[in-house]
């Protein structure tokens, strides 16, 4: 989760990361996905177990080379939660 501070008042940006949906529609593994995007297999595990994980956006662009779909497919942003 991302936050920015403005004034006093903190936005909180949810993201939820697609990549296990979109490989498991394309037939591909976590281990397919780790050899293609060029990435440590407990990175791909842990981004296809936690759907709401931190990555980089080098991460995402190997993943969506590797998917050949656009990185704005891999991820979509939750709705604010009321604090």
């Amino acid at each position: 989760m991302a936050q920015k501070k403005t004034g006093s008042r903190r936005l909180s940006i949810r993201v939820r990361l697609r990549v296990r949906e979109i490989a498991e529609q394309k037939g591909r593994s976590k281990t397919w996905l780790s050899h293609h995007a060029e990435l440590q297999y407990d990175t791909v595990r842990g981004i296809f177990s936690n759907p709401e994980r931190d990555v980089s956006i080098v991460t995402l662009e190997k993943i969506a080379r590797a998917l050949r779909v656009p990185v704005s497919d891999l991820y979509e942003v939750l709705p604010d939660e009321e604090e």
